[in-house]
């Protein structure tokens, strides 16, 4: 603890925990403070490396006994003078501290000097020896960062690549339309559902002629952009909301290769005969003949 004697500080009450406390659970107060301090967290934190490096300090006297019973020894002392120092009145704390100071000008406070020397000689040795404990804890808390970085930048991947297969699509409605210029959420789902898996389809309710979907892989969200026109008598529009990375504006021509023409031409047409069921069944449900 750099530029901070140990007898200042309550290890106890950095870690939160009670004197009586066992190794364990100083250990396990320790990991949840070291988490929270530690200098991959407080990126804007100038103090973050020298509090963590503090808490490694502190856990390395509290898990060793001698070290530990040195420092108890001194906080009781440290206590016991502040509750008699307290309880005396100005006029007698005066005394008492003139006093002090010609004890230990005299060489009378020997038994604390004892209790100080004591622990920092135990400070000394850990400092020399190490500590394997401490090294296995600080492992500890790496490894648990390592996992939180990685947590955190496969959740960013998976909702950058989500990101890059949404569309907005569009359609006239007249003014006063109330059938939203033919399209529902199902039929919708039907039109592009023949391109690929989506993760979500959500018609507006506020503005007509207006929808978001998102595909579940890029190759669908292309092929949908490229080949979907929905009703004859009311077309859509399908545009990107984000443009994927390396993902360009083309024409349909330059997407279109020749070994792939086969495949588009039977797409079409079955996107032809799905559209000519679906304007039948509707035409049906309407009594419109």
């Amino acid at each position: 603890m750099d530029n901070v004697k140990i007898e200042d500080l309550d290890l106890y009450e950095i870690l939160e925990v009670n004197p009586n406390s066992s190794v364990p659970e100083i250990k396990k107060a320790y990991r949840k403070k070291a988490l929270q301090c530690h200098p991959d967290k407080n990126p804007d934190n100038p103090n973050a490396a020298k509090e963590f490096h503090q808490l490694s300090k502190i856990l390395e006297i509290l898990i060793d006994e001698t070290a530990r019973k040195a420092y108890d020894g001194v906080l009781k002392g440290r206590k016991e003078a502040a509750l008699r120092h307290k309880e005396l009145d100005s006029k007698r704390r005066k005394l008492k501290e003139d006093l002090e100071a010609r004890e230990k000008r005299a060489c009378d406070s020997k038994r604390e000097k004892t209790a100080d020397e004591k622990l920092r000689a135990e400070i000394e040795r850990l400092r020399r020896e190490g500590s394997q404990q401490v090294e296995e804890e600080l492992e500890r808390i790496q490894e648990e960062i390592r996992a939180q970085k990685k947590h955190r930048s496969e959740n960013d991947l998976i909702d950058l690549m989500s990101a890059n297969h949404r569309i907005k699509i569009k359609w006239y409605v007249a003014k006063g339309d109330g059938t939203n210029g033919g399209y529902t959420h199902e039929m919708l789902h039907r039109f592009l559902s023949k391109y690929g898996n989506i993760n979500a389809l959500v018609v507006s309710a506020k503005k007509m002629g207006s929808a978001l979907v998102e595909f579940e892989t890029r190759k669908a969200a292309e092929m949908a952009i490229e080949m979907e026109c929905g009703l004859p008598s009311n077309r859509i529009k399908l545009q990107w909301i984000n443009v994927p990375p390396g993902k360009h504006h083309r024409t349909q021509s330059t997407l279109v290769k020749p070994s792939d023409y086969e495949s588009i031409v039977l797409t079409k047409m079955r996107q032809a005969e799905e559209r000519r069921r679906l304007i039948e069944q509707m035409k049906a449900e309407d009594g419109d003949d």
